[in-house]
């Protein structure tokens, strides 16, 4: 059951909780972005290795991560010919001002909406 702003404003959150609300960010792309800050440059071999999971699994949370902004990657050379790519996170400040963007684009959304309210509405 989903809780109404009232209830949510009465609760106690944690930044982990407002990353994924706000983000629309799962517990293992969490996960990932904070293996990627700590680590740096790291494979999708490695990721996996420290999250524990597939590497499959692992790659859809990069993707995630890719398309909201968090993550980018760069293309290694092999030496004997091929490629792979390292994943890098963008600087925790960076996640919080795209939360912060988020949130205040949601509020002016919001007001537009109560301001659009006409009487008619409240019959």
């Amino acid at each position: 059951m989903s809780q109404s702003i009232s209830e949510i404003l009465k609760s106690t959150h944690k930044c982990d909780d407002i990353v994924k609300c706000v983000l629309g960010l799962k517990e293992l792309d969490l996960m990932t972005y904070k293996n990627l800050v700590k680590g740096g440059h790291l494979t999708v071999e490695k990721l996996s290795e420290l999250l524990g999971r597939e590497r499959s699994t692992t790659y859809r949370s990069l993707q995630n991560l890719l398309s909201c902004g968090l993550v980018h990657r760069e293309t290694r050379s092999i030496e004997s010919g091929g490629y792979f790519y390292e994943y890098i996170a963008e600087d925790p400040s960076s996640m919080k001002k795209m939360i912060k963007s988020n949130i205040d684009d949601w509020y002016a959304k919001m007001q537009e909406v109560v301001e659009g309210m006409n009487e008619s509405f409240m019959e």
